[in-house]
């Protein structure tokens, strides 16, 4: 009796800690599923008006900003969240953003210096024109700004002023785009352009919504603390580098092998897959972390809500991929224009891909929350390097299936790695009552799917999607709750 009444009171523990972070989540639901139409209406739009190698040219210069933002401004945003809490008790927050600002600007001048010596080095790594180059290297300017206010809103818990200027921005640029491919004949670069004024916009309401001039000051650098940012965030930015190196070093590996067009297609696969993903698969992580970090720093046993977490995010996540990868192609006419209809073949690869990179955010957890980032950072390089390798391998023979087949390897290695790599008393409960209930859940839809493919006349819709997702879901709550209730009547 003693022990269910323990159970009990576990359960309720973590349904009280559960509960702020799952309304933190809807605070910024809106935010990511905005972001997640943004991102989808941008790839009719930008197909429609760019041509193969425009959008190509496109996806490559979006591709060096990602690196060059990942080495010399991400990792001080991320630094910034993840101590932030602890300066805020200690009431050392002047002299903390006075550091964390100095930084930043030291790195993005390091970052300036560099490019002018080396710039034509820059231009034949990338494979991008001068002009392109150039307007990335600007453009990196207001968006790390962005990237470290986003994540000091995300340390204040405002999910409500994150969500709205994760809207604007989102809007405000593909607007700009469309006015100024129109009204030029810069192509890709527009796009570029229209990035560069709408960021610039939203980094002056950020530093309001911040409220960031009522407690911020020029103090004296405190090397401590630099100290501390630097053996925190380092080992991500290396990590980070190695997750560019599974996701998106690919386009320059294709480009080098089978040209601008080729990375064209693979921009739309990308696009339909990994931002999108990624941006619905965040919401969880992104309200989560900062609550995680909170009870981690009062010493509470966070593993049981991290479990809890992975299980929303698995029956989230598997239907929408699983079904994406039967209608891969259907997916790509509807949203893309015809000619880049190939493109569908990377679906259910890069999908399935952007699943096991954001599963790893849970079960990474544990090194960021003592601080030995380190670990995170050697798991993410030996599959970055393994990806590269299998690109290497596999595109000349294989196109963008291998671009696929690569992609998928090595973000599988890096999660299994995550979960055979463990800190004693962080590691992942592994939820296996859910885990197998989701997997039994896709039975009937997978009999449904295969018994539509056999009907005489029959053409694949949106409907058929929203059918096989109802049933999915109707046999998992249903068979959760005829459990509950066995489990209730015991």
């Amino acid at each position: 009796m003693s022990e269910i009444i323990t159970n009990k009171q576990v359960e309720n523990n973590i349904d009280e800690q559960m509960k702020p972070i799952l309304t933190d989540m809807l605070k910024y639901s809106p935010s990511k599923i905005v972001g997640f139409l943004g991102n989808l209406i941008v790839v009719p739009i930008y197909t429609h008006l760019l041509t193969t190698q425009e959008y190509g040219l496109y996806a490559m210069a979006v591709a060096a900003l990602s690196f060059l933002c990942i080495i010399f401004s991400d990792w001080i945003g991320l630094s910034g969240l993840r101590f932030f809490r602890v300066h805020q008790i200690n009431e050392n927050i002047p002299k903390y953003l006075t550091t964390l600002l100095v930084l930043l600007i030291i790195n993005l001048s390091a970052l300036f210096l560099t490019a002018f010596f080396f710039k034509d080095n820059f231009c034949d790594f990338f494979k991008i024109p001068m002009n392109v180059f150039l307007a990335t290297l600007i453009l990196i300017i207001p968006v790390a700004i962005r990237a470290l206010l986003f994540q000091i809103l995300r340390a204040q818990i405002k999910p409500n002023a994150y969500t709205f200027s994760t809207i604007l921005n989102q809007f405000l640029t593909i607007a700009m785009a469309v006015a100024i491919i129109k009204m030029t004949n810069l192509g890709g670069v527009s796009i570029l352009l229209a990035m560069g004024i709408s960021i610039s916009l939203i980094d002056i309401l950020l530093l309001f919504q911040s409220n960031i001039f009522s407690y911020f000051k020029f103090e004296k650098i405190q090397f401590n603390i630099l100290k501390t940012l630097f053996i925190y965030g380092a080992p991500i930015a290396i990590a980070s580098i190695s997750v560019w190196g599974m996701t998106q070093s690919n386009k320059f590996i294709l480009q080098r092998i089978k040209g601008i067009s080729s990375v064209g297609l693979m921009g739309v696969g990308y696009n339909l897959t990994f931002p999108l993903l990624m941006t619905i698969f965040a919401i969880i992580p992104i309200a989560a972390f900062p609550r995680i970090i909170n009870l981690y720093v009062e010493k509470k046993d966070v593993r049981p809500v991290i479990s809890k977490l992975t299980e929303y995010f698995m029956l989230i996540s598997l239907p929408i991929i699983a079904i994406g990868s039967f209608y891969s192609k259907e997916i790509v006419l509807f949203f893309a224009h015809q000619r880049f209809l190939e493109a569908y073949v990377l679906l259910p690869y890069l999908g399935f891909s952007a699943f096991f990179l954001s599963f790893a955010e849970y079960t990474t957890m544990q090194y960021h929350l003592i601080n030995k980032t380190h670990i995170d950072t050697i798991i993410k390089v030996a599959s970055g390097i393994i990806g590269v390798i299998l690109n290497i391998i596999l595109i000349p023979p294989l196109g963008l299936v291998g671009v696929g087949i690569a992609t998928l390897f090595a973000n599988v290695l890096y999660f299994l790695l995550s979960i055979i790599i463990v800190i004693p008393n962080l590691e992942w409960q592994v939820p296996y009552r859910k885990i197998c209930l989701i997997l039994f859940s896709f039975l009937p839809v997978y009999g449904l799917y295969e018994l539509l493919q056999h009907l005489e006349g029959h053409t694949k819709s949106i409907y058929e999607i929203i059918v096989l997702m109802g049933v999915y879901y109707l046999v998992f709550f249903g068979v959760n709750k005829f459990f509950k209730i066995k489990k209730e009547a015991a």
